[in-house]
């Protein structure tokens, strides 16, 4: 009873002189040394294995469905108008005449008479009129104004501010607990810092240059050309005529006939009679006698006339004429430019947190964090910016100009004419014989001409039209997802007992407490008689004390 009483003074005791004997982190996982089950000498030093819980990222693969935009072509039916064209074939009667030829055969003694034509060929002057152009070529000189552009080059100086990111690192103490193996459950608020962008409205002034256009009138001296009219008289030559009734014999048409000889009769013994050879036939070409033809000839004559005219002369003058002459100056202005500035404003914020502690003597500890803030830095950089200007300039030029002026000079002219006279000799002739007669009748006729036609047809017809369509359709991907997995990880600690080992495999500095830690190792040994949860010795395997798995808020 002595000894349950003096536990937690001496508990206390040994946690001030040797805090490094349990581990604990504030808001992660707590790690203690084991409650004491393992008991060795004093002597030597031992070591057990304490089961760790780390948070571990885990991304895990997650499948989402999500909607997507995608162009879809679609075809929509159209109703579409066209012709199309089909022939018909119409049948129609068309009269024409045919020269049907009617044969007729005689026989006996003729006397006829045969015209056979004589060819002459004559040659006479004709004496006509021809206009003929007669082309003049002349120059003036026209003077005329071209507006050249001049270009000048220009710099001029433009201030800029650029804003520089700095960064700056800090440091700020953070605190947290440190509280021994009895696990008990605790809420506490925590302060934090949270940095919050802070848009902040400035103003700054910025120069820059306008080109402001300035009006400025001229004058300059323009030649011009006036053309007045001058009156004159001039003799001319008029070609008149008159049309007269003239009587021309013109020459018959020639005319092809077939004319065939008188034949002969002659005996066949193997028919024992006579037979009939007709005679040869020719072709003749025979001009019908010719005819009086009236006709309307134009007798041209020459006369003089007086007539006015006007001639037209250019006088060169000289005028003033004011002109406007716009020209852009630069004109420097300022203005007042809005701009945002972003600021990181630290903001202090509580939480509540809830913690698991054990029945010891709490330790407060602190640590340095180290974080980073930007500043933005104004600075003022300046560029030369190259720029042109252009103005034109009147410049006077001159130029030839070459134009022609056309007559119209009348020329008479003579040609010979070559023409042909057809004079007819009569020849008689007397002879039996059989002729075949031929006569032309005319015949009328009607025939069936088929003709095509092409006949318009209009018809309605669907095409297909492609059509561009946003078609909103689900779709399945695969992302990873983070998340955070506590882990029993066993790490080797050195058991506390053994006065020079104590918390060798955590990496701790050993060290000796109070009495070279012989009083430690003493209540060491209370804890394992009597200290785990209802008294468990040394042999049990103390797992209500040593194995169970802190609350690490995962």
């Amino acid at each position: 009873m002595r000894k349950l009483l003096a536990l937690p003074a001496l508990a206390a005791l040994v946690s001030a002189y040797d805090a490094g004997a349990v581990q604990a982190a504030f808001g992660g996982a707590i790690s203690y040394e084991n409650c004491g089950c393992n008991v060795v000498d004093q002597s030597g030093s031992a070591t057990h294995t304490v089961m760790k819980t780390v948070n571990k990222v885990v991304y895990e693969p997650e499948t989402v469905t999500g909607n997507r935009l995608v162009n879809k072509v679609v075809y929509e039916d159209k109703q579409v108008q066209r012709v199309r064209y089909e022939r018909e074939t119409h049948e129609h009667d068309v009269q024409y005449t045919v020269n049907v030829p009617v044969r007729e055969t005689h026989q006996g003694v003729r006397n006829y008479t045969v015209r056979r034509p004589v060819y002459e060929t004559r040659t006479k002057q004709v004496t006509y009129n021809v206009m003929k152009p007669v082309y003049e070529s002349h120059e003036k000189v026209v003077n005329y104004t071209v507006m050249v552009p001049v270009r000048e080059t220009h710099e001029k100086v433009v201030n800029y501010t650029v804003r520089t990111p700095v960064r700056e690192t800090r440091t700020k103490t953070v605190n947290y607990t440190v509280v021994t193996p009895v696990r008990e459950t605790h809420e506490k608020v925590v302060n934090y810092t949270v940095m919050n962008r802070v848009m902040e409205a400035r103003e700054r002034v910025v120069n820059y240059t306008v080109m402001v256009p300035v009006t400025e009138t001229r004058e300059r001296t323009v030649n011009y050309s006036v053309t007045k009219p001058v009156n004159y008289t001039k003799t001319v030559t008029v070609r008149g005529g008159s049309w007269q009734n003239v009587e021309e014999e013109v020459p018959g048409p020639m005319v092809r006939r077939t004319v065939r000889e008188p034949g002969t009769w002659t005996f066949d013994p193997a028919t024992c009679r006579n037979v009939y050879c007709p005679g040869e036939s020719r072709v003749e070409c025979i001009q019908c006698p010719p005819k009086k033809v009236c006709k309307r000839v134009w007798v041209p004559t020459c006369e003089e006339k007086t007539i006015n005219c006007v001639k037209y002369e250019t006088e060169c003058l000289t005028k003033v004429v004011p002109y406007t002459v716009t020209k852009c100056v630069p004109e420097c202005r300022s203005k007042t430019v809005t701009y945002n500035v972003c600021k990181l404003v630290p903001e202090c914020r509580q939480k509540t947190v809830t913690y698991t502690t054990c029945k010891m003597v709490r330790e407060c500890r602190s640590k340095e964090v180290t974080y980073t803030v930007c500043n933005w830095v104004c600075e003022q950089k300046s560029k030369v910016c190259t720029y042109t200007t252009c103005k034109l300039v009147p410049e006077c030029r001159q130029k030839t100009v070459c134009y022609k002026t056309c007559k119209m000079v009348c020329e008479q002219r003579v040609k010979d004419v070559c023409y042909t006279v057809c004079n007819w000799v009569c020849e008689q002739k007397s002879c039996p014989y059989t002729y075949t007669t031929c006569k032309i009748v005319k015949e009328c006729r009607t025939k069936k001409v088929c003709h095509t036609v092409c006949k318009p047809v209009h018809y309605c017809e669907t095409i297909k039209v492609a059509k561009c369509v946003k078609v909103c359709e689900p779709y399945t991907y695969t992302r990873c997802v983070a998340k955070v997995v506590c882990e029993q990880v066993p790490v080797n600690v050195c058991d506390p007992c053994a006065g020079a080992g104590i918390g060798a495999g955590n990496g701790w500095a050993p060290r000796n407490g109070l009495f070279n830690g012989r009083l430690r190792n003493w209540l060491r040994g209370l804890r394992c008689h009597g200290g785990c949860h209802g008294g468990a010795g040394c042999g049990s395997s103390c797992d209500s004390c040593g194995s169970v798995e802190p609350t690490c808020g995962c």
